[in-house]
């Protein structure tokens, strides 16, 4: 059901991979709510992906970057206030990657050539992809600016390995660049922490499924979908959250303020 929240409002939405990504459900969901946008991935991820097909979907266009590189950002950031005819409204930050994770590094004995590498594609991406908008001055005021997050970040979860340190320096960041892209632009920039979800990405975390079953067990209103975080994040790039900022908003069924469920304890206890 659209409700017409993003209505002309405009932006770019990094790191639709396909159909099970949070960023896809994000711009199927933004399409919706009227608001336009331009895509863009990596040049690899996106010979992996299916990109091409949410485009023509959602009536957008796709311009490859690689968050990394300023070049990149900078050409990516003209290039969509050019097609968009204008400055921008919304940013999804939804990239993240570890190659100690793929590679199945423990962590105690990372790779620290791969943990930059992931830091460099997962959290400082970040800081670079605001530097530009802010340098350009491509916000419109009360634009949002919405990144993708997880729990991991303050706990402990042997198996998120290096991404757990990632996420913690992401988070930082939205905080430190929010405060000044607020106080000068008036624009919002918040973290979303989301549900363990079956995205390409998550499934490369060693015993996925079963930690999905847990957190679902431990979460009183279950687990967040990807559908479910597409809907969150349309509301933080609409005008009904605009002094929300600087936030870890989390987006997964109540499972963080959860010491322990009853489901979780029958597993322990029905032996007895």
């Amino acid at each position: 059901m659209s409700h017409n929240l993003l209505k002309g409002k405009k932006g770019i939405i990094f790191g639709a991979l396909d159909e099970n990504s949070i960023a896809w459900k994000t711009a199927e969901r933004v399409f919706e709510e009227g608001g336009s946008f331009v895509l863009t991935n990596a040049p690899v991820a996106m010979r992996m992906g299916a990109i091409n097909t949410l485009a023509e979907k959602t009536n957008s266009q796709v311009i490859p970057a690689d968050a990394t590189s300023l070049e990149d950002l900078e050409n990516l950031v003209d290039k969509a206030q050019e097609i968009l005819g204008g400055k921008l409204d919304f940013v999804l930050h939804s990239i993240g990657m570890s190659v100690n994770v793929r590679k199945g590094r423990h962590y105690t004995d990372l790779n620290y050539d791969w943990s930059q590498k992931g830091w460099d594609v997962s959290a400082l991406s970040f800081h670079k992809t605001m530097q530009t908008l802010y340098k350009k001055d491509a916000m419109n005021s009360w634009g949002s600016i919405v990144a993708l997050t997880y729990m991991a970040a303050q706990r402990v979860f042997p198996d998120y390995n290096d991404m757990a340190d990632n996420k913690a320096y992401l988070e930082s960041i939205a905080r430190s660049f929010g405060y000044f892209f607020g106080r000068d632009k008036k624009v919002r920039v918040n973290t979303i922490s989301q549900s363990p979800t079956p995205t390409t990405a998550g499934k490369g975390v060693k015993g996925f499924d079963g930690f999905i079953e847990y957190a679902d067990k431990m979460s009183p209103l279950g687990n967040a979908s990807a559908d479910e975080c597409a809907d969150y994040t349309v509301t933080l790039f609409s005008d009904l959250t605009k002094k929300v900022t600087l936030q870890n908003l989390y987006h997964d069924g109540g499972f963080s303020n959860v010491g322990v469920s009853d489901l979780v304890m029958d597993k322990f206890t029905e032996d007895e």
